[in-house]
């Protein structure tokens, strides 16, 4: 029955919001559309496979605050990568856009040279740069090609440490998670407008990146598998391995034991530290990953394209019957949550409720269904 809550709420909202936008634009109607259908599983992606890695640290008793600025930060490391052509910068120093940029500025400045001296040290500079440019842009063919998948180890990777950097912090200091989280989420923050040098961070689109990456969550026919994204695809190949996971290994049966209760965990022999850690680190795996589809949506990298999101991605486990308390959260319930709040948005644009009541709306939800794990915990 407690699985079965999550989907009947999902039927009801689809339900009330389909009778009300017939009720109001009659055969305009476009809620209960296909294409609707699409958007709003496209949309539901990001914070979905996000909400799997919370899924294992909620379950384990713990919560992560820092996920929304760690799903930036991932997107704009591949789109930084993208955009310096990574992997022809390590192999020789510079990227094609880059040496062309400084023998622009050095020829202008030998424009505007006015002495001898000056003149002639500024042509050997462009004569420099000039064999330099043409050895970078020889390197490129052979190095270039590399960059993407180098890119996305780098946006993945970056969501990786990000969830090992938590995971090693609540272990060894022994602090509470929503301390520890709260402060690297400042730190993640940070981190990405270090790296964007406080703007957005824009790679090429035609020539820097793949096609691969645009059209992971493309709603354009051309991209779509079986009426659908590749990203939709993804996030449930995903879900099913997570739950896999979680029922079928002694990795989840520990995930379940220090999330009902950690001191009799550590008094069955469970290594709780590195358990913790192991669970945290897998948790931002799945941030990478929802960088990678950030960065799909957006094809740049925003430092603060993140802020806000770890509240949907906290909530979509608490509403599909998730509990704060740990030791309970389920892989279908948690993408019964994140379509329920896509749901939500999308039916309210189409009745046309403006943003901050689709605010206050979810706010709402969120205290209730917060309120109904209370409940369920003390009966």
């Amino acid at each position: 029955m407690g699985l079965l809550r999550p989907f009947l709420a999902l039927f009801t909202v689809t339900l009330l919001f389909c009778l009300a936008d017939r009720w109001m634009h009659g055969n305009d109607a476009k809620f209960a559309t296909e294409q609707n259908l699409r958007n709003i599983t496209t949309q539901t992606a990001i914070v979905a496979v996000a909400a799997l890695g919370m899924t294992l640290v909620i379950i384990s008793g713990g919560i992560d605050l820092s996920v929304g600025t760690a799903i930036a930060l991932s997107a704009t490391m591949l789109a930084w990568s993208l955009k310096e052509d990574l992997a022809l910068r390590l192999a020789v120093g510079d990227h094609v856009a880059g040496v062309t940029q400084k023998l622009k500025g050095a020829e202008d400045d030998m424009r505007r040279a006015k002495s001898e001296t000056e003149v002639a040290a500024l042509t050997q500079r462009v004569t420099e740069l000039t064999r330099q440019c043409e050895v970078v842009k020889a390197s490129s063919l052979r190095w270039t090609p590399w960059t993407p998948a180098l890119s996305l180890i780098v946006g993945i990777g970056t969501g990786c440490l990000c969830g090992l950097v938590n995971g090693l912090l609540i272990s060894y200091l022994k602090m509470v998670p929503f301390i520890v989280t709260l402060g690297t989420m400042q730190l993640y923050l940070g981190w990405a407008k270090w790296v964007a040098d406080n703007t957005t961070v824009r790679p090429d689109l035609a020539t820097q990146v793949p096609r691969q990456f645009a059209d992971l969550l493309s709603i354009r026919p051309t991209a779509l598998v079986q009426g659908m994204p590749v990203g939709v695809w993804l996030t449930l190949g995903l879900a099913l391995l997570l739950a896999g996971v979680l029922h079928f290994t002694v990795f989840g049966r520990y995930v379940f034991a220090i999330g009902s209760n950690e001191a009799t965990a550590r008094l069955c022999g469970i290594n709780v530290r590195w358990n913790k850690i192991a669970i945290y680190t897998l948790a931002g795996l799945f941030v990478g990953i929802a960088g990678l589809y950030q960065f799909s949506r957006l094809t740049v990298g925003n430092p603060s394209s993140g802020t806000g999101l770890e509240l949907k991605v906290i909530a979509s486990v608490i509403i599909g019957g998730g509990s704060l308390n740990g030791g309970r959260a389920s892989v279908l319930g948690t993408l019964t949550g994140a379509l329920i709040m896509s749901v939500i948005t999308s039916g309210c644009t189409a009745l046309g409720v403006s943003n901050p009541i689709q605010d206050m709306l979810l706010g709402v939800i969120i205290i209730i269904a917060v309120a109904v794990d209370q409940w369920r915990q003390a009966r």
